[in-house]
C-alpha cells in the first residue's frame, strides 16, 4: 500500500510549483520516520502513510476548497484500505496544516504534524517561502505595505514553529533551523539597508 501511495504522490506532485512538490512530501515523510524512531508508541504504518498523504486534496492546491477527505477516501478505497485506516488517515491528515489551525491529537498525529512544520524551517523552508510567494505574484519584502510579502510570512508562521513542535526529536532539530531563519532576516535587512560588510 506505501508504495502504491508514493506512486500516486509522484504522478499527482511532481514539479508542483508551490514548494508542496513531491520531494517536500519525501522529506516530511523521512522526517516522520526519523521522528519515529525516537518517540516510543507509535503506529510507524499509519504515520508514514499519513506522511504521504498529507497533502493530498489540500486547498492550498485546490483553489481554495480543502477536498483532503474526499481525495484520500478514494485512493485508499482503491487500496483495499479498511474503512477504519481511512478515518485513522483522515483524522491524522486534517490536524495537519497550519493554516487550519487544528490541534494534533494523537501521537500519530503529533509527529506528522512536526515533520510538516520541520520542512518549514531552515535552508529548505526560506527556499520554500520565496518559491509559494513567487507563485502567489507575492513581493519578496515592501517596508511600506509588508502585509502581502514573502518576508511577512516569517512572522506570520515560520518563526512560531519552533514553539510548536510536540516532540522532543523535533524541537531539537527545530531549535537550529529556526536560528538559521532568524539568521538569515538579520542578513536580509543588512542588506536591504546597506548595512552589510
Amino acid at each position: 500500500m506505501l508504495d502504491a501511495v508514493q506512486q500516486h504522490i509522484y504522478d499527482q506532485f511532481s514539479r508542483e510549483g508551490t514548494g508542496h512538490d513531491y520531494f517536500h512530501i519525501e522529506r516530511v515523510v523521512r522526517n516522520a520516520r526519523r521522528i519515529t524512531a525516537a518517540e516510543a508508541g507509535a503506529d510507524v504504518f499509519l504515520v508514514e502513510l499519513a506522511a504521504w498523504l498529507h497533502d493530498v486534496g489540500d486547498h492550498k492546491l485546490n483553489d481554495g476548497v480543502d477536498r483532503s477527505e474526499e481525495q484520500i477516501t478514494a485512493l485508499l478505497q482503491q487500496l483495499n484500505a479498511t474503512p477504519e485506516l481511512i478515518a485513522r488517515v483522515i483524522a491524522i491528515v486534517s490536524q495537519v496544516s497550519f493554516s487550519k489551525g487544528k490541534k494534533a491529537e494523537s501521537l500519530e498525529a503529533k509527529i506528522v504534524q512536526d515533520a510538516d512544520r520541520l520542512d518549514a524551517l531552515g535552508a529548505i523552508g526560506l527556499a520554500r517561502v520565496f518559491a509559494y510567494g513567487g507563485s502567489r505574484n507575492r513581493e519578496i519584502w515592501n517596508p511600506g505595505d509588508p502585509e502581502h510579502t514573502s518576508i511577512q510570512h516569517f512572522y506570520d508562521k515560520l518563526l512560531l514553529l519552533k514553539d510548536m513542535m510536540h516532540t522532543p526529536s523535533a524541537k531539537t532539530i527545530a531549535a537550529g533551523r529556526h536560528q538559521y531563519l532568524e539568521d538569515f532576516l538579520k542578513r536580509f535587512y543588512d542588506e536591504w539597508d546597506g548595512q552589510d560588510a
